[in-house]
């Protein structure tokens, strides 16, 4: 950014953000945006969803500023990038986790993925992804197998895992099976991703081309089954992952074309591992590894500015 009243020029760490919004506040909105989830949840899973939301936020809180105090550095947690965190931690968990696990992924979360890489606008991969990632490779049980199905104490699979066990499409979308806490109402997703693209919270690059990417290599892979594609849309947590997660401000590109690229590789990648791979869900690995280009993807597809572009312009207008 520039100093106006002087020739100074400082770097800083993104998010970067115009004007006079501030990064509590966009933090406070992705806050608000993720309510729907959260009750969406409670209503569906009941009691341990919401003991599972409150204490990753708590958690997470308390490891950024133990972390923060023991660096001595200046306490952030006023910035609510620790409570997002949290909560989008939590809505990628089962209902059915134990407690301490969730204490367990929110400190590789926080301290591991965020604190260690130097704090919020330093990190490489998603904070949430990484808690999530560790505690599927540690506890695949916990993790993978043992989910709740709404309304009762059943434990099952989820769609992704059995598609032959989900045949409505409606109760898919409203979200009435078996998955993690916050990835399946549908609607409730839709919704929050219509407010975050409204008040400019997030770009709509990444995640379109991440969804159809998806959405169009399943419907060559199946023989162009419209019903596939419609069932890709409403399992696991492609529309979650692509609403909140391909849209870090820190993790994602910086550049209009880069977030086409990034959102077109997450897309791809989880196709391949849903379809072909040893995993029925691959949101989770294809952000993660996206993020981990990321800096290459900014660097072929960066602005330049300054005097050189200037000189350039200069040139091409006098041949004009």
């Amino acid at each position: 950014m520039a100093d106006t009243n002087s020739n100074n020029i400082f770097l800083s760490p993104g998010p970067h953000f115009s004007g006079a919004v501030k990064t509590n506040m966009i933090m406070l909105m992705v806050v608000a945006s993720l309510l729907p989830e959260c009750v969406m949840g409670v209503i569906y899973f009941g009691l341990p969803a919401l003991v599972t939301i409150l204490v990753s936020v708590a958690s997470c809180v308390a490891f950024e500023a133990l972390f923060q105090l023991l660096c001595k550095k200046p306490v952030s947690v006023g910035d609510f990038s620790a409570v997002v965190t949290g909560i989008l931690l939590a809505l990628t968990l089962p209902s059915t986790i134990p407690v301490w696990q969730t204490i367990l992924g929110a400190f590789f979360a926080i301290v591991v993925a965020k604190g260690l890489f130097g704090g919020l606008g330093c990190n490489v991969w998603n904070p949430a992804l990484i808690g999530r990632a560790f505690l599927f490779v540690s506890f695949p049980t916990a993790m993978g197998s043992n989910f709740v199905t709404p309304y009762d104490a059943v434990s099952t699979a989820t769609p992704l895992a059995k598609p032959e066990l989900y045949t409505n499409l409606m109760d898919l979308f409203k979200g009435a099976h078996a998955g993690c806490i916050g990835e399946t109402c549908i609607i409730a997703i839709l919704g929050s991703a219509l407010f975050l693209l409204i008040t400019h919270v997030i770009d709509w690059r990444a995640p379109l081309t991440m969804v159809a990417t998806t959405c169009l290599c399943t419907f060559l892979a199946n023989g162009f089954d419209v019903n596939a594609v419609l069932f890709a849309l409403t399992t696991g947590g492609l529309l979650f992952g692509a609403t909140f997660m391909v849209t870090d401000y820190t993790t994602a590109p910086v550049t209009g074309a880069g977030r086409l690229v990034f959102g077109a590789g997450c897309g791809l990648i989880t196709f391949l591992i849903r379809q072909y791979g040893g995993y029925p869900e691959g949101v989770m690995f294809s952000i993660l590894i996206m993020n981990s280009i990321v800096p290459f993807l900014n660097k072929l597809s960066r602005r330049k500015y300054g005097y050189p572009l200037i000189k350039a312009k200069a040139k091409e207008g006098a041949k004009k």
